[in-house]
């Protein structure tokens, strides 16, 4: 199958709708088990990560109530310290200890992305991944101008839903299922006009297709040095590796809930210098109110100068979790939390293969380390797994891209269940997810 460029996305916002709802039923059946009574639980425990509770040291000390483990691609399952630091008292977000918190946290960012550039901006919002994409077409695109989207599955797509929103051009250059665009058709596209942003879906949530961002951004540099290079890192930040200054990116949004490992509502981003005077040499005002990084830069460089400011409310309990994610993130050196999600993902990936399943993402350097997509035997339905897995006290997610969305399964492995070596949910989940094939049953060859 070619690629190609359209015009326009190949999906409506109708459209995305029915599929979103096609994955929570799915997730009705299975969440509905977090709902019955610790007596009725076969598995427990968030953190008891097998079916004897003494082989887990942190599951016995854990403060968290009983529930099934949470193994989708975000919201993840979360450190205690983390949970525990939300329930921090109620305090003025002006105020000198809040200030500090924030502006520590907007400083960790920094050498979370692998900045160390004074013009790099970050920002921290409240609400979800999504608001990064308003972030990007609301202020460094206006009306007309052109973009240019990979699509590797539905949140590439909705990136270029939005974009058009606030008035973009977009050319989606899109992908067979399960691959993602290839250099040579980027350099094509990108000397067919002239583009104001490229926008690339680091690993999208959707298949599990991991894009590389090295080489597309010396592509860019070379063909196109004025285009702006902006990543949609919602699923890949702090699971994948991002060394924002060695590749020249422009932006990189992404979310609380996920490899960051913090409660969902923080939209979470980095922009160059480069990208911040593209906003300053807008000719029209951007095109939101609450997403404005005219109203928002100021707020964050007074925070992270541990000045008060004010634009809009930000939540204090999730800065704090963020700030408390942060710090145990960089205890240690980031290349270590990246090769530790690539050996489990590579333990998993080996794991589907033995079943006989295939992957979404078939080449192996486009798969994914803090998820895997993975197609379903053909007698084997969504809607008859997930329930089993639940049972087993696992909780996976369904599919969601339009053309496959009833063929294939979502589990996610990023954060704590990956890196805390006392938890053994990875092991759990591979053991019930062979159970429940059976139980659907398939057998291996």
């Amino acid at each position: 199958m070619p690629h190609r460029i359209l015009s326009t996305s190949t999906s409506s916002p109708a459209a995305r709708a029915s599929i979103i709802s096609r994955h929570l039923l799915g997730g009705v059946q299975s969440s509905a088990h977090s709902t019955l009574s610790s007596n009725t639980l076969p598995i427990q425990s968030r953190a008891i990560s097998s079916t004897s509770p003494s082989t887990s040291p942190s599951a016995n000390m854990s403060s968290q109530p009983e529930h099934p483990t949470l193994l989708i691609p975000g919201p993840i399952e979360f450190d205690d310290a983390v949970l525990q630091s939300m329930s921090h008292f109620s305090e003025s977000h002006v105020g000198p200890g809040f200030v500090a918190t924030f502006g520590e946290a907007l400083s960790m960012l920094r050498k979370l992305f692998q900045t160390t550039s004074p013009t790099s901006q970050p920002f921290v919002i409240s609400g979800s991944g999504t608001l990064g994409w308003d972030l990007v077409a609301a202020n460094l695109v206006e009306p007309g101008e052109e973009v240019l989207v990979l699509s590797t599955g539905y949140f590439s797509d909705g990136f270029a839903d939005c974009l058009k929103i606030y008035g973009a051009n977009v050319d989606l250059l899109k992908a067979p299922v399960g691959a993602r665009p290839q250099l040579p058709e980027i350099e094509q596209a990108l000397k067919s006009k002239k583009y104001k942003a490229v926008t690339v879906t680091h690993v999208d949530t959707s298949t599990g297709v991991l894009s590389e961002l090295s080489k597309l951004s010396e592509t860019v540099q070379r063909v196109s040095p004025d285009t702006l290079l902006i990543v949609d890192g919602v699923c890949s930040v702090a699971s994948e590796e991002i060394d924002f200054d060695a590749w020249r990116l422009d932006g990189v949004i992404t979310a609380s809930q996920k490899a960051i490992g913090c409660p969902a509502g923080l939209s979470i981003s980095m922009f160059s210098g480069k990208a911040m005077e593209a906003f300053k040499a807008r000719k029209s005002p951007p095109g939101s109110y609450f997403a404005s990084m005219k109203n928002w830069t100021p707020i964050m460089q007074n925070y992270e100068a541990k000045k008060p400011s004010y634009f809009a409310t930000p939540s204090p309990q999730l800065v704090h979790a963020l700030h408390t994610a942060l710090s145990q993130i960089l205890v240690k050196p980031l290349s270590d939390r990246f090769a530790r999600h690539q050996e489990v993902s590579d333990k998993i990936k080996q794991a589907v293969a033995q079943l006989g399943l295939k992957q979404v993402a078939l080449n192996p350097d486009d798969q994914a380390h803090g998820m895997t997509a993975i197609y379903l035997p053909e007698m084997v339905k969504a809607t008859d797994l997930l329930p089993k897995l639940a049972k087993s006290g696992v909780v996976f997610a369904g599919g969601i891209h339009k053309e496959i969305a009833a063929k294939y399964v979502r589990f996610g492995h990023m954060g704590v269940s990956v890196t805390d070596p006392a938890r053994t949910d990875i092991d759990k989940a591979i053991a019930a997810l062979e159970t429940g094939l059976a139980e659907c049953g398939y057998q291996k060859a």
